[in-house]
């Protein structure tokens, strides 16, 4: 039989009241799920052709035609801020996923298998992780080149150790618990464990961490984004929409205004959203209460 420790003892009714009453789980979700909205309906409307370039409409100021106004080549920075949302959605997306998928098992695996195994494991996450997602993707796109693909390999190699560490750490605590050791009593391997036992235990702690790491994502995609080594035009990318307006600071602020804000608030709204997650799903914090 399946057992876990630290199981809620509230109703599913009681954790949704509870989520409900807490103020940072609502404005993030609100947050997010308002960026999600924009991203997934950049893909069937928004109000300008973002690859058409109209020169004679080109720095024009905010208006009841340009809500955000229009960049350098007279395109609307509001279709550009929709689109570049489901960019760096994507990009963060699938590099936590990868992170994730990659670092989770080895973390397990090492907290399960112990001595050289695990050192050997977690010196080499220390390499990795000694490399940021920026070097990652210089080095990558020295050779394969600039691009999107690129991108999200480089945050996702640069998430793996972050969600290896994350998993030994919550793994080494549950490994001695007397359940535990009742399994392995039963006969159990160690995946069958890990899987049963281990995994269900240390979900809150990886899908906090999933949070905070998809809100780095989507900065790291700017960043890259904004030295050139992510999404290549004609694409929007908010990094990229900072990078040409860093020379029109005076002349049209709203060109860096605006796609900074984007990415203020959205990561904004998804810190707000892993606090509130940590703080519904957390047992000692239910307790404390």
């Amino acid at each position: 039989m399946t057992m876990r420790v630290d199981l809620p003892d509230e109703t599913l009714a009681g954790v949704l009241a509870k989520a409900f009453g807490n103020r940072s789980f609502l404005i993030g979700f609100a947050i997010t799920l308002l960026v999600a909205a924009v991203a997934l309906l950049s893909f069937v409307w928004t109000p300008y052709d973002v690859t058409k370039l109209v020169i004679a409409d080109k720095t024009e100021a905010p208006s009841v035609a340009h809500w955000f106004g229009t960049d350098h080549f007279g395109r609307d920075i509001l279709s550009m801020i929709m689109v570049g949302a489901r960019n760096s959605i994507a990009v963060a997306l699938v590099a936590v996923g990868i992170g994730m998928g990659v670092g989770v098992p080895l973390g397990a695996f090492a907290a399960a298998r112990g001595g050289i195994a695990d050192e050997a494991l977690m010196r080499v996450n220390d390499l990795v992780f000694a490399f940021p997602a920026l070097l990652s993707a210089i080095m990558i796109t020295a050779i394969f080149g600039p691009g999107a693909v690129n991108a999200i390999i480089a945050i996702g190699i640069f998430n793996i150790p972050v969600f290896a560490r994350v998993a030994r750490a919550g793994a080494l605590a549950i490994w001695p618990r007397e359940f535990i050791l009742a399994a392995r009593a039963a006969g159990k391997g160690m995946t069958e464990i890990t899987v049963e036992h281990i995994l269900p235990n240390i979900a809150t702690l990886l899908l906090v961490q999933g949070t905070i790491q998809f809100a780095l994502g989507i900065l790291a995609e700017a960043g890259l984004s904004y030295v050139g080594l992510g999404a290549q035009p004609p694409m929007p990318s908010w990094g990229r929409m900072l990078f040409d307006a860093q020379t029109r600071m005076v002349t049209a602020p709203w060109m860096a205004i605006f796609p900074g804000m984007a990415i203020v608030i959205t990561v904004l709204g998804l810190n707000l959203l892993g606090d509130g997650i940590a703080d519904i799903l957390d047992p000692k914090s239910r307790r404390q209460r």
